[in-house]
């Protein structure tokens, strides 16, 4: 296993991190168990959870299984969604994020969270008011570093010039949505992240299972039961996307998940790809992608098979103009 640094943090952690959204819902906590075994073995030193999983239960699954192995283990939840009814238990509050931070502590069974990610932004609530109050739990002590989940360009930015100008602790890294065929992270916020030396760590990098293969050969998964995943991926383009990456990859000789989320973590602006899993079994063959890297002409192969984000300005790199001229 390769460890690479989180940002600006000093913390060292894994390429691969292990997300557990599925903890409590689609895997048992048999299941579960084995997986993050799996993981662990591996090592994998990265966990990613949430306060609103599953209701909870996913982070009192994780809390079960860690044990002596939570000082190992670089742990991440989040804060914004609901988990319980409440007019005040959603959001950026201060309120919510100190209660929600509570309730995740008690049910991982642990005395601080290496990473709080901001789940999304608020569009009701002052950033200045959140980023105090993650402020506050950092100089307690239950947290100790803050990352960014699902927020757009400006919003990071936002974030990082209010935390310099208050003093308070600024992010370390950003969690985007991100794959072959969602690429909307590369207009603004990864080259935001290697200019600020955020570290990046994509979610969805198999395009919720479209990018396996499996819909095309009419299996079951996200996209089948989740209405939310209907939507998110319901863009006949990323069919016809899907269809000529799978072809690529039978002919590269290559699994179309492994070849996926490797070309998602050959990103230079990636440090680390969030996967998870069903089935062990998934796991297993997803995490083959550990000891593979992409080269650039590779890496540019694979992404013609896709579309190109256009440029956030509309304008052409500096480069562009020496050669052509002003």
């Amino acid at each position: 296993m390769n460890y690479v640094s989180l940002g600006k943090s000093g913390l060292k952690v894994s390429e691969v991190c292990l997300g557990t959204m599925t903890f409590g819902n689609e895997a048992s906590k048999e299941e579960s168990f084995k997986i993050m075994d799996y993981a662990y073995n591996l090592g994998i030193n990265l966990f990613d959870t949430a306060h609103n999983y599953n209701k909870g239960e996913t982070e009192k699954i994780l809390g079960e299984w860690l044990g002596e192995k939570r000082k190992e283990i670089v742990l991440a939840s989040k804060v914004f969604f609901p988990s319980e009814g409440g007019v005040n238990r959603e959001g950026l509050s201060k309120k919510n994020i100190i209660l929600s931070v509570e309730e995740s502590l008690r049910r991982l069974k642990t005395d601080y969270l290496d990473i709080l990610y901001l789940h999304h932004w608020d569009e009701h609530t002052s950033i200045e008011y959140s980023l105090e109050m993650v402020h506050t739990l950092i100089s307690q002590g239950k947290v100790l570093y803050m990352g960014l989940s699902n927020f757009s360009a400006w919003q990071i930015m936002k974030t990082i010039a209010v935390a310099k100008q208050y003093l308070y602790a600024p992010a370390v890294c950003v969690q985007p949505m991100y794959s072959l065929i969602k690429r909307q992270v590369e207009v603004e916020i990864l080259p935001l992240a290697q200019h600020e030396n955020l570290a990046v760590i994509p979610y969805n990098v198999l395009g919720a299972g479209m990018l396996t293969g499996k819909y095309l050969r009419g299996d079951k998964g996200r996209l089948n039961e989740n209405q939310m995943y209907q939507q998110r991926y319901r863009n006949p383009m990323y069919a016809e996307i899907t269809k000529r990456f799978v072809q690529y990859a039978q002919q590269k000789h290559y699994s179309p998940a492994v070849l996926s989320a490797t070309w998602v973590k050959s990103h230079p602006a990636v440090t680390a790809i969030l996967l998870g899993a069903r089935t062990l079994e998934q796991f297993k063959e997803v995490t083959q992608c550990i000891d593979k890297k992409l080269t650039p002409e590779e890496w540019n192969e694979i992404s013609d098979l896709s579309y190109q984000p256009p440029s956030a300005t509309d304008r052409e790199p500096l480069e562009v103009y020496r050669v052509r001229g002003w």
